[in-house]
């Protein structure tokens, strides 16, 4: 029928936000955890700060990503840009390709992410926050990350028995700005747990639904925009 199409970007976004908002109120308050899935997007489009009060206000409890995230993530906690371009300007950095290498160089040298946080060199941003929550992160490693980061699984089937493991108590799931993660934790969830994605490719959102993820609600939005506006929203 006319605009009765599951993904849409000519939705209005308000009352699906509310509903995220309540479904993430009512998961925490029956004693459930909310399941964050993240692609670098995330970091690209300056969202950081959004995820990071998520977790400080105790909104997430689980973080399923790849080895991206959590290094573009620790390149703007520390050099500020994320892929090299500063998230204050907009614009590229002189020799700012070589900031998300020294990060992970910087983590490697640590010995991991918990160990820079304790040593006071990671100070803000998503991974310092999971570090500060005891958030359960699941990174798990694809054939073209650089480094990875200590903490990536690289053993695919490693990985997913990790992330089988960490879905047991998962009563809602954020699926945001990444095909590969969210499709692989779809895959895994028990269809009673209410999935939401977000990006701002319909395609990913669709196959999602199409690979047997038939609860998933979609929205077709950028991811900084809904991010702040959840935010906001949880404040309330």
């Amino acid at each position: 029928g006319f605009m009765s199409s599951n993904v849409s970007s000519e939705k209005p976004k308000a009352i699906s936000l509310q509903g995220v908002a309540d479904s993430i109120r009512a998961t925490r308050a029956g004693g459930k955890k909310v399941l964050l899935v993240g692609g670098p997007a995330i970091i690209h489009t300056g969202s950081a700060g959004h995820v990071a009060e998520l977790i400080r206000e105790g909104w997430i409890q689980t973080l399923f990503a790849g080895n991206a995230l959590a290094a573009h993530d620790i390149e703007q906690a520390l050099f500020g840009t994320s892929l090299g371009v500063s998230l204050l300007h907009g614009e590229a950095i002189e020799h700012g390709h070589e900031h998300h290498l020294r990060a992970i160089n910087t983590i490697r040298r640590l010995g991991g992410i918990k160990q820079a946080v304790a040593s006071g060199v990671l100070r803000s941003g998503i991974m310092y926050e999971c570090v500060a929550a005891d958030v359960d992160v699941v990174l798990a490693g694809s054939i073209r990350d650089d480094g990875p980061l200590p903490e990536v699984i690289t053993d695919v089937l490693a990985a997913q028995e990790r992330m089988r493991q960490a879905i047991r108590d998962v009563g809602f799931a954020l699926l945001i700005a990444t095909a590969l993660h969210s499709i692989a934790t779809g895959n895994l969830l028990p269809a009673w747990v209410k999935v939401v994605c977000v990006d701002i490719n319909p395609a990913t959102v669709t196959k999602l639904s199409d690979r047997g993820t038939f609860q998933t609600i979609g929205m077709v939005t950028d991811v900084e925009p809904f991010l702040r506006s959840l935010a906001l929203e949880l404040k309330k």
